[in-house]
């Protein structure tokens, strides 16, 4: 079991320093704007706490195309709502056992877990680094994710989630290779 809270509460924290103008920003994450990754992060929030959960209805009904229009004037705190209530979905020690979710899926709970820190832990660091904030984290989970996207992101089943990955000098940063290997410039 990986403890989420630290990443989404970095994550939180990174969103608080956003303003609405930067919202039209492109980010390092390329399809998206900063305004739709940051609708994206949302999406992604409601659907992994629904897993661990086993919410069918919230999995099935999460899933739309991100985009900037969908966040209130008051997105700041309802992103940051969703995100908190994804870290504590996944404190329960039960939420990593076991698989069968995910409709149509055959990754494990524990997989989906290890998916859900790698999306807030590299899409946090979009954030950061498209409004020149840090994106600092523990050493514990930046090991979990870096672990994970060694192994996963080679052999993904779906490649096209992914850039290519860009190397780094062998003494670059947890948070730099982690990055680097999801084809993302530290």
């Amino acid at each position: 079991m990986i403890d989420l809270n630290p990443a989404c509460q970095r994550v939180i924290d990174v969103l608080a320093g956003v303003t609405d103008v930067q919202l039209t920003r492109s980010s390092p994450c390329t399809e998206y704007t900063l305004g739709d990754l940051i609708d994206h992060v949302d999406q992604v929030s409601r659907l992994f706490t629904a897993l661990p959960l086993q919410d069918t209805d919230d999995l099935v009904s999460v899933a739309t195309s991100p985009d900037a229009a969908h966040l209130d004037p008051g997105w700041r705190d309802s992103v940051a709502q969703d995100v908190r209530a994804l870290g504590k979905a996944w404190d329960d020690p039960a939420a990593w056992r076991g698989s069968g979710n995910v409709p149509g899926s055959d990754l494990s709970d524990e997989m989906w877990g290890k998916i859900t820190l790698t999306e807030l832990v590299v899409h946090g660091w979009d954030i950061g680094k498209a409004t020149g904030q840090p994106f600092d984290l523990p050493e514990p989970t930046l090991r979990a994710c870096l672990d994970h996207v060694a192994e996963f992101v080679p052999k993904a089943p779906v490649p096209a989630l992914w850039g290519p990955p860009v190397d780094v000098a062998s003494d670059a940063t947890l948070i730099d290779q982690i990055v680097a290997i999801t084809g993302r410039h530290p």
